[in-house]
């Protein structure tokens, strides 16, 4: 089975590539990121585009999804993007799961109240939160 998920990153390039690195390592484990890097972004570079315009494309990347996985280093709790993800996720009744990144001492409130569960930095927990969540 394929896993279909959006990861919610804003902010967080590094970590994301990171996360990213470890599902694709993982042993007999194949899924679909819905996300939107900087090498698939939202809109080509130029585009105008709106705050609505946002949350309409952000909307149509998770509907797909099984599930949203939300980096939850302190920046997130910077972003109404994030935010945003993690709303749409649960008003859809899909699962969040919030992966603590390496090292993080704290995690945003917000996530931690939202998120169908919080995991640690390692390949076999994500993987693991991800098997148990699928819808």
């Amino acid at each position: 089975m394929i896993t279909e998920f959006s990861l919610a990153t804003h902010g967080a390039m590094d970590d994301y590539a990171h996360l990213v690195s470890l599902l694709d390592n993982a042993p007999l484990f194949s899924y679909y990121n819905y996300s939107a890097p900087r090498e698939k972004p939202l809109f080509p570079p130029g585009t105008p585009y709106t705050s609505y315009d946002i949350a309409r494309k952000i909307t149509n990347k998770i509907q797909p999804a099984q599930l949203t996985i939300v980096l939850s280093g302190m920046y997130a709790a910077y972003s109404d993007w994030i935010k945003y993800e993690i709303d749409e996720s649960v008003r859809m009744g899909m699962p969040v799961i919030g992966v603590v990144p390496r090292g993080q001492q704290r995690i945003p409130s917000y996530i931690q109240d939202n998120a169908t569960e919080m995991v640690n930095w390692n390949t076999a927990s994500i993987v693991s939160a991800i098997r148990r969540n699928v819808r």
